[in-house]
């Protein structure tokens, strides 16, 4: 594995990790999120629910957690978490991301809550703030949601600051998004600094219904790269009474649940190295880890593949998702 730190072996629940995105801010477009957070969604709410998550995770074997600079205040919750619990912190492995701005002001019905900026000016702010927040204990710091679009694998001012980053010790890696993922993570495959691959991760979007990308994220794997999957519930689509009749059928073979059995899909693919859980309570994440001992019989695995969608129907269903 090229995340060095990464350790896939250490506990069961190692493959899947703990992303923040669900509760550093109160509101996103995770489908049911009325239901999964309390009316109160102050920052101290929100804190004391991270920190509850983080403790939760811990105890259950999960071992890399997941941020951004754009999950409100996710990096500020997981530092204070990270301080309060040194034994823990030791083998925590930490990953965080730059691109995005958080500018909801903590409101729910903010016209524009993110704003998207891959320029070297963006850079050298948000590293500053996030080594401010988590210090040593950033390992992994990613471009976050890269598309053939933003143009940022080009700009030589951001490589050359993202290799200087890896020269000192910082994992470096990028996330993608969109239709064009597959393009975007073989465009990634092809940056080097010094004649050495720039990117040691890479993170995208995989899931039951979105599997556009599997084939460029095999190709990552074999080059070398850790794979980290993020949306494998799509969202909120994959769980509960509105995850597809499969997910159901499977689950009952399983004595599982459907966001149990859509995680364990992603696990059973031979290129994952670890898939992430946006749970938003201790009683998500508990079902989520159930994944962990999930193992797919061929029939199941074929099963699990008819919902998927193509790419372009995906991501325009998921543009269409309101933030709560």
């Amino acid at each position: 594995m090229a995340f060095s730190r990464f350790r896939p072996d250490a506990t069961p629940a190692a493959r899947i990790g703990l992303g923040l995105a669900a509760v550093g801010r109160p509101g996103y477009i995770n489908l049911g999120r009325d239901g999964d957070l309390p009316a109160d969604r102050s920052p101290q709410a929100l804190r004391a629910r991270a920190h509850a998550l983080l403790d939760a995770a811990h105890a259950h074997g999960v071992r890399y957690v997941d941020a951004a600079r754009s999950y409100g205040r996710a990096e500020e919750f997981l530092a204070a978490w990270l301080a309060s619990r040194p034994e823990a912190a030791r083998d925590m492995t930490v990953g965080s991301k730059w691109g995005y701005t958080y500018t909801a002001d903590w409101r729910t019905d903010a016209a524009v809550h993110e704003i998207k900026d891959h320029s070297a000016a963006a850079f050298d702010r948000q590293w500053s703030e996030s080594e401010h927040l988590l210090g040593g204990h950033l390992d992994l710091y990613q471009i976050h949601s890269v598309t053939p679009a933003s143009q940022v694998l080009a700009d030589q001012e951001v490589r050359s600051r993202l290799a200087r980053l890896a020269a000192g010790g910082v994992t470096v890696g990028l996330s993608t998004s969109g239709p064009d993922q597959a393009d975007a993570i073989r465009a990634a495959l092809e940056v080097t600094v010094d004649g050495r691959p720039l990117f040691a991760t890479v993170q995208a979007t995989y899931n039951v219904l979105e599997t556009s990308a599997g084939d460029a994220l095999a190709e990552a794997h074999d080059a070398g790269l850790t794979v980290i999957v993020k949306e494998a519930l799509a969202n909120g689509r994959l769980a509960g009474d509105v995850a597809p009749r499969e997910l159901h059928f499977v689950a009952e073979e399983t004595g599982t649940t459907p966001d149990a059995v859509a995680l364990a899909f992603v696990l059973s693919q031979p290129w994952t190295g670890l898939v992430l859980s946006g749970a938003a309570s201790t009683g998500q994440l508990a079902a989520n880890l159930a994944a962990a001992r999930i193992r797919l019989d061929d029939g199941q695995q074929n099963m699990l593949t008819r919902p998927a969608q193509p790419g372009a129907s995906y991501w325009h269903a998921r543009a269409d998702l309101p933030w709560h």
